[in-house]
């Protein structure tokens, strides 16, 4: 359940995204951001910072994603948390860009099935057909998938040791990019990709937060060498005693 902590940190942070959204810069609205003192968001209150946690910042960064935020609010808040050019920054953007990846898919698939239900093929709802309900249930599967992946590596990150949950995550949502993407164009059509309408924002940054912090053969090898390192006896009760 969320904390009230972080639930006013979600409805702080919501409206605002959304009204600034895929056309903010940080010019005109950075200010907004630091007014509200969100690029401290992991800094401890005693520094000045906001106090929040990693399952604060996974709010923050998944509100990012489902607005498409074109300023780089993760990259402040993960700069202030280990500096750049370090093997830990790295891992920390990576999870940021799961993150971001996971509440990006919820926002298509939300457009998705709103636009389905709405627009009419053969005297019914697009919704109604049987392929494209088959569709969108494994959108919806790659969503939850993607979603579940950056929860457990925000837990991790809290726990103190998160390298093999972060590799593990930022594989599975890249993956789950080429399905949710895939199947969101399909079933919108043409419209999906003019420039009036709010598809092709979140899934031209889709496609971009999948290669950036290490693209599928990045973690798959990262993934496969931890696996190798620990021996084939270590796997399964080291992938077991991770988590509850």
């Amino acid at each position: 359940t969320m904390s009230d902590t972080r639930r006013m940190l979600a409805e702080m942070a919501d409206p605002l995204f959304a009204e600034l959204g895929a056309d903010a810069t940080m010019d005109r609205d950075g200010a907004r951001l630091e007014q509200l003192g969100l690029p401290a968001l992991l800094m401890p209150e005693a520094d000045g910072g906001f106090g929040g946690d990693w399952m604060d910042a996974l709010t923050v960064f998944r509100l990012a994603g489902y607005h498409a935020l074109a300023i780089d609010l993760p990259a402040m808040i993960v700069a202030k948390a280990a500096g750049e050019g370090t093997e830990a920054h790295f891992a920390l953007m990576a999870f940021a860009r799961t993150a971001q990846i996971a509440g990006a898919l919820d926002a298509a698939l939300a457009l998705s099935v709103g636009y389905v239900n709405e627009r009419q093929q053969f005297g019914r709802p697009l919704g109604k057909f049987q392929a494209v309900q088959q569709s969108l249930a494994g959108f919806a599967c790659e969503a939850a998938a993607a979603n579940c992946a950056a929860v457990g590596a925000a837990q991790a990150l809290e726990r103190g040791d998160a390298g093999f949950e972060i590799a593990a995550a930022k594989l599975r949502a890249n993956r789950a990019v080429e399905v949710g993407t895939t199947v969101a164009h399909q079933v919108h059509g043409a419209i999906g990709f003019t420039q009036e309408y709010g598809l092709h924002p979140l899934t031209r940054r889709l496609w971009q937060w999948r290669s950036e912090y290490g693209n599928d053969a990045y973690w798959s090898k990262r993934l496969g060498t931890m696996v190798v390192d620990a021996g084939a006896d270590s796997f399964w009760p080291g992938l077991t005693a991770r988590t509850d």
